[in-house]
């Protein structure tokens, strides 16, 4: 699932980002029954995105902009083309490979 990858890419990115992507896809799934976890949830990734993206030292999306467009359907794509820009920042580097991070 898309939300479980993307979450553990980003705490792979960057340790400090500290994400379990289980509880993330439980929240989104099964969560949904209590109707507050998955935007919960959906938050929360955006806010990493966006923590991920200031460590590559490049802009950062508004983690409110990235909420209301996965709520209106298209925030999947949004979050993931924000987060190519931080795999964009480190041309030439291989899946593993310690990279900087700048904050």
């Amino acid at each position: 699932m898309w939300i479980y990858k993307t979450n553990k890419e980003l705490n792979g990115y960057d340790r400090r980002i500290e994400v379990n992507p289980a509880l993330s896809v439980l929240a989104v799934t099964l969560g949904a029954f209590l109707i507050v976890p998955p935007f919960v949830a959906v938050w929360r990734l955006g806010a990493r995105a966006r923590r991920a993206q200031r460590a590559a030292g490049i802009p950062e999306l508004s983690t409110g902009v990235a909420f209301v467009i996965w709520l209106v359907g298209g925030g999947a794509l949004y979050l993931q083309y924000e987060i190519n820009k931080i795999w964009d920042r480190y041309p030439g580097a291989v899946e593993g490979q310690q990279v900087p991070l700048y904050a």
